[in-house]
């Protein structure tokens, strides 16, 4: 089976005043070229930076630079790639409060797409996307280490926020995410963790690598990393797979001539049931408020970057055609 993964799919501002609310333009639009691959996958989930919704006001303007709300055309924009799932834990979903998060949360629910990692409750966040498909039944688990305040409790909305050093997560996360991942494991043969975690720029630190190998003992079959603008470099751990950032995917950012961040993958993950088989890396451009492939030249930096960065990993990425392969054998 094959499960297509995206970085970041930012819906806010500029794309959300110029796609998400433009009458003139079908919803598919904002995902180019690239929808055919998306659409071809069995299952298909995002890491969703903002909130969908018109209510709310923005949280803490004063102190928080950046606040991302799409307006709720947006679901019929997801609706069109046949998004499966969204997670949720990031530093966005509570830009405008829990008034929007809430509201967000009753519309991915009516359009029948799946979410993790935010929720009413700490109990609501922490629940699964569980998904049947014929090879097996998948989890996905949510989590992110940004904005400690909006953790969720049993009586607060919020995030599945963790906390964690050198030697991975600390108490009570560590406990909570052991539970957790438990609990996925006996709902689905493969379990996925998407971890928003991390700061933007940079190779992933030695406490984020220890987060990532202490989640994949702990019973992760895949590691699916984000927050970084950038992708990071894939690594293999005890036959199971990192990707430690799968960079932006849409978005309306500044684009910094050195680092590409309008550069990334959409990552297809094969796999069967309890395992995964390896990881094909489509490259895609982030451009015009929407997403396309990646042309020629594109494709060769992107191709040079990752093999660079997965050399610390001792990960070979195989470049054929404008497509890398990562196998696990």
């Amino acid at each position: 089976m094959q499960l297509a993964l995206t970085g970041d799919v930012m819906l806010g501002r500029m794309v959300d005043q110029e796609v998400i609310r433009n009458q003139s333009l079908r919803p598919e639009a904002l995902w180019g070229d690239v929808l055919p691959i998306l659409l071809a996958a069995d299952l298909r989930v995002i890491n969703l930076e903002c909130v969908i919704s018109a209510r709310g006001r923005e949280w803490r303007p004063q102190s928080k630079a950046f606040h991302f709300r799409a307006h709720p055309r947006a679901i019929e924009c997801l609706k069109s790639a046949s998004i499966d799932a969204v997670t949720l834990a990031n530093n966005h979903v509570l830009d405008y409060g829990a008034e929007a998060l809430l509201d967000c949360l009753g519309l991915l629910n009516q359009a029948g797409i799946k979410r993790t990692g935010a929720g009413m409750t700490l109990e609501e966040a922490l629940v699964p996307a569980v998904f049947a498909l014929p090879e097996g039944r998948i989890a996905v688990v949510s989590l992110t280490d940004n904005e400690p305040e909006w953790e969720a409790t049993s009586r607060k909305p919020g995030v599945n926020y963790v906390a964690y050093n050198d030697r991975g997560l600390v108490e009570p996360y560590r406990s909570r995410m052991a539970q957790v991942l438990s609990s996925a494991r006996r709902q689905a043969e493969l379990v996925i963790v998407s971890a928003h975690v991390g700061p933007n720029w940079g190779a992933p630190s030695r406490a984020m690598q220890a987060l990532a190998h202490q989640l994949l003992d702990m019973g992760t079959d895949l590691y699916w990393g984000h927050s970084n603008h950038t992708p990071q470099g894939i690594e293999l751990y005890g036959g199971k797979a990192i990707v430690y950032s799968a960079g932006d995917f849409i978005d309306d950012y500044l684009v910094d001539k050195d680092e590409r961040n309008d550069l990334s993958f959409l990552f297809v993950v094969q796999a069967g049931k309890g395992r995964i088989d390896g990881i094909e890396l489509h490259p895609v451009c982030i451009e015009d408020l929407g997403v396309r492939r990646a042309n020629e030249q594109e494709w060769q930096f992107l191709a040079r970057m990752m093999q660079a960065k997965c050399k610390p990993f001792r990960t070979a990425m195989v470049v054929e055609g404008q497509l890398g392969t990562i196998s696990m054998k």
